[in-house]
């Protein structure tokens, strides 16, 4: 399929597992790629993703949390291939494992800089970009940490709740625009932050953590980036066209428990 034909497509958290393969994903059906992370060098497998087909993609480093930093994509974007359609709202840190009253205060702010400061500051200066080209679509990367308590781990679950709350905001007040907004809420994922989370609760045996969520899951896996691409690619596609202000899990049945 070439859904995204000639479509320009912003990644945040690129370098990420999830923000990788959403990035291969969209390219793979026709879209040029804005790939968004912090350093230049983590971005460089995405890039040579995207490029072992012919992918069109512009790697920039940003720090999300800085407005300037985030005018300074949008702008790259503009620059490269002529504005945005698509924005995948992705850039995310898990904090530390800790109780909540042992957090950290500086750790704790950190948390909630990346994921509810960066993501309203992408919405706020994306926004104006897909309403002069007609519309668009926004994917905020929120949790399945979003929708339920989150022991040891309160700065990522209150940011996650939070996403959650802005794309209700943002998809009222830009409907009027043709600008939908949604996130996607995934659960277990085979990624490199889901593992530094493990480590934290189980720091002497990683592997009971996986286990223990494998065996509690009604799929009895881990879920994939690739997966998760899957949703960020339908919900970004014109057969969501009516799907609006909503969160989806993605987790394998955890959430139906």
């Amino acid at each position: 399929m070439q859904r995204f034909e000639d479509k320009i497509v912003v990644v945040t958290g690129a370098a990420g597992g999830i923000g990788s393969a959403a990035s291969v994903r969209f390219a793979s059906e026709g879209a040029m790629i804005v790939a968004v992370d912090l350093t230049a060098s983590g971005l460089a497998e995405t890039v040579a993703s995207v490029e072992s087909f012919g992918g069109s993609i512009q790697a920039v480093t940003a720090d999300v949390t800085k407005s300037a930093d985030v005018e300074g994509y949008v702008q790259q974007a503009i620059g490269s291939f002529g504005g945005i359609d698509i924005f995948f709202n992705n850039a995310g840190i898990e904090g530390i494992v800790s109780s909540l009253e042992e957090y950290p205060e500086d750790i704790f702010e950190k948390v909630l800089d990346v994921n509810v400061k960066g993501v309203w500051l992408g919405i706020r200066h994306v926004a104006d970009v897909m309403r002069a080209r007609g519309g668009g679509s926004i994917i905020n990367s929120a949790s399945g940490a979003g929708l339920i308590g989150t022991p040891e781990l309160v700065a990522y679950g209150a940011s996650k709740h939070a996403v959650i709350g802005i794309t209700k905001t943002a998809a009222i007040e830009l409907a009027s625009d043709n600008i939908r907004v949604n996130a996607v809420c995934p659960g277990g994922i085979d990624t490199r932050m889901v593992e530094s989370i493990a480590a934290g609760k189980f720091p002497s045996n990683v592997e009971a953590f996986k286990k223990g969520y494998e065996e509690r899951n009604p799929m009895s896996r881990y879920g994939t980036p690739e997966e998760v691409a899957s949703l960020v690619a339908f919900l970004a596609s014109d057969e969501a066209s009516y799907i609006n202000g909503s969160w989806y899990s993605i987790d394998g049945g955890a959430s139906a428990l």
